[in-house]
């Protein structure tokens, strides 16, 4: 278990199981940069600003940034590779006047930063407002993050 797994663990969670893939790949990488694909919410459904509190979407968020960390280390092979999260896209299912998906989008954000520290985890990202997602998730997002290729990050 790498430092970054130990320091999750002292957070108080731990990685979901990785699903095996179907049509497409959880996650890509292209020379030192990793591509997921869009991690929805498990475990909350339906439309913040009127189904789900901002509270209960910030939640969503956290669950997607652990599945997007179990998906990533499957295909890099350690958590302590990721030299730079570079950017988030965060898509959150919302009732039409509800403006608040930067505050949901904190959720993943601040994890990656309470895991990474402000250097590495602090990344650039959209927050942005969908009619629906898939089987009417909460939230769904994706990452780009630079891997380091020989072994532990700097």
């Amino acid at each position: 278990m790498g430092k970054i797994e130990k320091r999750l663990r002292n957070l108080g969670y731990s990685l979901p199981s990785v699903v095996p893939e179907g049509k497409l790949k959880k996650g890509v990488l292209v020379g030192d940069l990793y591509f997921s694909s869009g991690i929805g919410s498990p475990s909350f459904r339906g439309k913040l600003g009127t189904d789900l509190t901002v509270e209960q979407g910030y939640e969503a968020a956290r669950e997607c940034c652990l599945h997007l960390l179990a998906n990533m280390k499957a295909v890099v092979g350690d958590l302590d590779k990721v030299a730079k999260v570079v950017k988030l896209l965060c898509m959150v299912n919302s009732a039409p006047n509800f403006g608040e998906q930067p505050a949901v989008a904190n959720g993943c954000t601040d994890l990656l930063v309470e895991l990474y520290g402000e250097e590495v985890g602090k990344h650039a990202r959209s927050a942005v407002g969908m009619g629906a997602l898939p089987g009417n998730k909460a939230v769904e997002i994706e990452m780009v993050a630079k891997v380091s290729q020989k072994g532990k990050r700097k």
